[in-house]
């Protein structure tokens, strides 16, 4: 029996089922694009099985794992097929398959035949990848095949080959494969609830950078969010490139680095020589819409989140090499009793203001707009179908 094998590209232009038998945290990490998480093994034992390998021997690895998987194959198999497979179906088989394996993988790629059309594995295919294509991803496709479900392949060489298909993409992306309309603005006038209210008006014409990053690029930045990791984000990152629609696209202005993740050279480029529209908005309107952000809706009624209130004061403690203990002590214990309007006023003053005023210095805008108009949609949409037209300004 020999598993077919499918490119990335070709599963991922593909309606298949993608099966991630990676562990918990790996999948957390990164995987492919609506896989489902099957896990082979828990963190733990995928710990287990390394550390064998390395201080005993493949042979030690092997067995152990051997056993936990057996332990756990029924549930497996079952969230794979979406239906019960009893013991007395596949036990013999895992076992008798297993040996094979073991054998046959002395000889990479004997059991792997490599197949460009998907549709030879019906209309529902089941494609099963692991970290390297592996062990672990060819034992469940054998398994599965011995059951009779010949709708199964394999991604070979796992998610490590779908990552370095991502990164060959990105390391290709050029300034001038985008056509850009960078949004900029002192912190809080709401560049990111502008660009959302965009895409909910004009789907695919935005993107969202922080989004994608899990964060808001700033000290506070990560405050109720999970921060992407780099090939979480660029997995994110491409596939919504390959989404968006034909004109200028909506982004906010961004540093090299967005939180933890960096941007591409390609596009990072595009957004300095991009059209750049400024944002304004009163500061009382930016303290509220900061409030918003970090705190929830609740704030503005007296009802902040006290576990946000807690993560902000803590991660003020990045601000004291440059606002000193002192300052950052105070402002701690503001917040801590509720007191976040007065300390985000004085952090807008003391440190968001200036950064911003530092970086954008020498910068020409093609426009400004008060983003608390309730025009400010309509405006910009005009602007991008009169650029994307090639009309004249007071067209």
């Amino acid at each position: 029996m020999r598993l077919p094998t499918f490119s990335c590209a070709t599963v991922l232009a593909s309606k298949a089922q993608i099966v991630d038998l990676r562990s918990p945290a790996e999948y957390a990490r990164d995987h492919l694009p609506g896989a489902m998480s099957v896990p082979l093994f828990d963190d733990q034992q995928r710990a287990i099985v390394g550390t064998l390998y390395k201080r005993e021997s493949p042979e030690a690895a092997y067995k152990a794992g051997l056993e936990m998987a057996e332990n756990g194959m029924g549930e497996r198999l079952a969230a794979i097929l979406g239906r019960p497979v009893p013991p007395e179906e596949w036990r013999e088989r895992f076992t008798e398959l297993a040996a094979r394996l073991r054998k046959q993988m002395r000889e990479p790629g004997v059991l792997l035949e490599e197949q460009s059309d998907l549709r030879a594995l019906g209309d529902q295919p089941l494609i099963l990848h692991c970290w390297r294509g592996g062990m672990r991803s060819q034992s469940v496709a054998l398994l599965l095949r011995a059951l009779g479900e010949d709708r199964v392949g394999l991604l070979p060489g796992g998610y490590k080959s779908y990552r370095n298909w991502v990164m060959q993409r990105i390391e290709r992306l050029r300034g001038d494969d985008f056509q850009l309309f960078v949004l900029r603005g002192a912190t809080g006038v709401g560049k990111t609830e502008v660009l959302r209210a965009l895409e909910a008006r004009r789907p695919g014409c935005t993107l969202d950078l922080e989004g994608l990053a899990g964060h808001r690029s700033s000290v506070l930045g990560a405050v109720g969010l999970e921060p992407a990791s780099q090939p979480a984000f660029e997995s994110g990152l491409l596939q919504r490139i390959e989404a968006l629609r034909a004109g200028p696209i909506f982004v906010e202005g961004e540093s090299r680095k967005v939180g933890d993740v960096v941007l591409p050279r390609g596009l990072y480029v595009a957004m300095q020589t991009a059209p750049q529209l400024k944002l304004t908005a009163p500061i009382v309107a930016r303290v509220e819409r900061l409030g918003e952000d970090y705190l929830g809706k609740g704030c503005l009624y007296g009802l902040a989140d006290d576990r946000r209130l807690q993560a902000c004061a803590r991660a003020l403690d990045g601000l004291r090499a440059k606002l000193g203990d002192a300052r950052v002590d105070g402002m701690q214990a503001e917040l801590r009793e509720g007191a976040w309007r007065g300390v985000t006023e004085r952090l807008l003053h003391a440190h968001y203001d200036p950064l911003y005023s530092h970086g954008e210095c020498g910068r020409s805008y093609l426009a400004e707009f008060d983003a608390t108009s309730p025009d400010l949609l309509d405006s910009l949409l005009e602007l991008r179908a009169r650029y994307e037209a090639r009309l004249p300004e007071g067209g």
